[in-house]
C-alpha cells in the first residue's frame, strides 16, 4: 500500500487524542465525533480492501503514541511558558464558533481534495485498480440465430448429383439431396480476445461454433435431442504492427490461424473461412511527406500482401499441399469521407491436383481433396478391380487472378452507397493437361455427366450494391443490399467459396436481396433471399431464405 494515505490518517487521529487533553467543555463532543469520523474512515478502507486490519491497527497505535509524545512536550513547555503569561483579551463564544466552523470547513475541504487527488491518483478500491497485465485484455463476441430454408426447384431431378467429399471419406457414392426442401433452425457463436503483448505485438484468439469437417461455416445446426454443441478453435495468431518514427502503421506480420488477409469478396473467399500460416501487408503513403502533418493526411495508401498458407500436410510424400499469394492494391480518402479501394491478386495452389492410381494401390488417394463442396471439375483416382472404393481427385490445376474493386459513396452520411464488385478467372487451366491426367472422362458434379476438357469454364465475376449504414450496431440504423454472382466450374477452388449461395461451390449463377435492420445497439435483424441455378451439367436449382438475429457484445 502508498504511505500517503497513512500518513494523513495517522496526522488526523494524532490531533483528534492531542486535542482530548485540554478541551472546552462544548468543543469536546466536537472532537470525539471527529474522532469517531475517523475511525469510521479507517474501518471502511479496512472493507474495500484498501487497508488490512493488522494495518489499521498498527496505524491506530502508531497515532496514539505520536499523540502521547505530544502531550508531553506541550506540558513541559506549558510549565516554562507560565513564567511569562501572556493575557490573552476575551472572545465571545458566538465568535469563537465562527472561526471554529471556518477552520473547520477549510481543514476538511482541504483534507478531503488531497485524499480524492491522492485516490484517484493511486486507484483506491476502484475495478480497473487491478494487475497491468488485465488492461492489455480485451474480450468480445457474438452470437447468430438465424431460420433458413432450403428450397430446390421441381425442375430438378433425384440422384442427379453425388456427394464427393462423402465419397472421398469412405469410398461409397451417396446422392445430394436436390428434391426435398429443408427448414433448419441454426445458431453461431463466436467469442474472441485481443492481448496487447507489447505496444507492437497482439495475439488474437477466438473460438467458434461449427465443424471440424467444414472450414467455411461456424454454423450449428439444432435439433441434435439436445446434444450440447461444441466450440472450436477459429483463430489464434501473432501479429505484429510495424510503425515508423511517426506513428504510421507501415507493415503488419500475422502468423497462425489467422484472418482473412486479402482485400477480397465470398467469390473466392467465404467470410467464415481463416488461412493457417503466415502474411505479411506492407503500406506506403502517397499522400505527402514524412512529416507528422504529412502523415496525418492518410488520403492515398498503397499496399501490399503476400502470404503462405499450409493446406494438408502429407505425412508419406514431399508433396505437401500449399497455398500462395501476392496482392497489390491502391485506396484513395476523399475529403467526404467517401473511398475507393482496388487489388489486384494472385493465388497458387500448389501440388492440388489428382493423381490416379496404380492398379489396386491406394497410394495417391491422398491426392483426393481433404474438403470440397461441390463444382469443380474431378475425375476418379481409384483404380481397383473390384471397383468397391471410389475418390475423385482435381482435374485442373488453379491459378487464380482475381480483381476486386470497392467504391463507397458517403456524401450522403450516414447513408451510404456502396458498390463491390470482382472478376476472377483460373489461368491454371490446361486442357492438354487434363486430358493426360484423366483419359479424357472428367465428371461435373455428378458420374452421370462427362465434359470435354477443351470447353474450359473458369471465369468468375459478382457485383453487389449497398445503400445505408455501413453497420448496423446502432438502433435505428439499416441496410438494403442487391448482387449478382456468376461463376464458372473452374474459375475458383469450390472448397473455400461462399457456402449459402447455392449451398455452396461453384458453377452457379444468381442473385441474391436482402436488409438489415438495427432493432437496438449492437443488436440486429438480416433478411436475405438468394437464387441460384447451375450452369453446366443436370438442372440444379436451390433457392435459400434466411433470417438472423444478430448480438454482438
Amino acid at each position: 500500500m502508498n504511505k500517503m494515505p497513512g500518513m494523513l490518517l495517522a496526522a488526523s487521529i494524532a490531533v483528534v487524542l492531542m486535542s482530548g487533553t485540554s478541551v472546552h467543555a462544548d468543543e469536546k463532543g466536537d472532537l470525539l465525533l471527529l474522532k469517531n469520523t475517523t475511525i469510521n474512515l479507517i474501518d471502511a478502507l479496512v472493507e474495500q480492501g484498501v487497508l488490512s486490519r493488522e494495518q489499521a491497527d498498527r496505524l491506530i497505535a502508531n497515532a496514539e503514541k505520536k499523540a502521547q509524545e505530544e502531550i508531553r512536550r506541550s506540558e513541559r513547555a506549558g510549565v516554562k511558558s507560565n513564567r511569562r503569561v501572556v493575557r490573552v483579551p476575551y472572545v465571545p463564544d458566538f465568535v469563537r464558533d465562527e472561526i471554529k466552523q471556518q477552520v473547520e470547513a477549510e481543514v476538511r475541504e482541504k483534507v478531503v481534495e488531497d485524499v480524492m487527488a491522492q485516490a484517484k491518483q493511486e486507484r483506491w478500491g476502484v475495478p480497473d485498480a487491478l494487475p497491468e497485465w488485465i488492461s492489455r485484455i480485451k474480450f468480445k463476441g457474438d452470437i447468430r440465430l438465424r431460420g433458413q430454408q432450403d428450397l430446390y426447384s421441381p425442375d430438378n431431378f433425384d440422384n442427379s448429383h453425388i456427394d464427393f467429399l462423402h465419397s472421398n471419406d469412405d469410398g461409397t457414392l451417396r446422392p445430394l439431396t436436390s428434391t426435398e426442401d429443408r427448414t433448419r433452425a441454426r445458431m453461431r457463436l463466436r467469442i474472441g480476445m485481443d492481448a496487447r503483448v507489447t505496444t507492437n505485438l497482439k495475439t488474437g484468439i477466438r473460438f467458434a461454433t461449427g465443424s471440424f469437417n467444414d472450414p467455411v461455416s461456424t454454423n450449428q445446426t439444432l435439433g441434435n435431442y439436445n446434444t450440447p454443441n461444441r466450440l472450436l478453435l477459429d483463430r489464434a495468431y501473432l501479429q505484429y504492427q510495424g510503425q515508423n518514427a511517426d506513428a504510421y502503421n507501415w507493415m503488419t506480420l500475422t502468423g497462425g490461424r489467422i484472418p482473412n488477409p486479402w482485400f477480397s469478396t465470398d467469390l473466392v473467399w467465404d467470410k467464415d473461412l481463416n488461412f493457417d500460416g503466415f502474411s505479411a501487408t506492407f503500406r506506403h503513403n502517397l499522400g505527402g511527406g514524412n512529416s507528422l502533418y504529412d502523415i496525418d493526411e492518410q488520403d492515398s495508401t498503397l499496399f501490399a500482401t503476400v502470404g503462405a498458407f499450409s493446406l494438408q500436410e502429407v505425412e508419406l510424400s514431399s508433396k505437401d499441399k500449399w497455398l500462395f499469394g501476392a496482392q497489390l492494391g491502391f485506396q484513395k480518402m476523399f475529403d467526404d469521407q467517401s473511398s475507393f479501394r482496388i487489388g489486384l491478386a494472385y493465388y497458387n495452389y500448389e501440388n492440388i491436383v489428382g493423381e490416379r492410381n496404380s492398379l489396386n494401390s491406394t497410394l495417391n488417394d491422398y491426392t483426393a481433396p481433404e474438403f470440397l463442396q461441390k463444382g469443380n471439375s474431378l475425375f476418379e483416382i481409384s483404380n481397383d478391380t473390384g471397383g468397391s472404393l471410389r475418390r475423385f481427385g482435381l482435374a485442373s490445376d488453379y491459378d487464380i487472378i482475381d480483381l476486386t474493386a470497392r467504391y463507397d459513396l458517403a456524401r450522403f452520411a450516414p447513408v451510404h452507397w456502396i458498390l463491390t464488385g470482382s472478376y476472377v478467372k483460373n489461368i491454371g487451366y490446361d486442357d492438354d493437361e487434363i486430358r493426360r491426367r484423366t483419359n479424357g472422362q472428367m465428371f461435373v458434379n455428378s458420374t452421370l455427366f462427362t465434359e470435354d476438357p477443351s470447353k474450359d469454364k473458369t471465369e468468375g465475376y459478382t457485383l453487389k450494391l449497398l445503400i445505408g449504414w455501413p453497420t448496423t450496431y446502432e438502433r435505428r440504423s439499416w441496410q438494403a443490399f442487391m448482387s449478382y454472382r456468376y461463376l464458372e466450374r473452374d474459375a475458383v477452388l469450390d472448397a473455400f467459396t461462399d457456402s449459402d449461395f447455392f449451398l455452396g461451390g461453384t458453377n452457379s449463377k444468381g442473385w441474391i436481396i436482402g436488409g438489415s435492420y438495427g432493432i437496438n445497439d449492437y443488436t440486429w435483424l438480416k433478411l436475405r433471399y438468394l437464387s441460384a441455378d447451375e450452369i453446366d451439367g443436370p438442372t440444379l436449382g436451390i433457392d435459400v431464405l434466411q433470417l438472423d438475429l444478430n448480438a454482438k457484445f
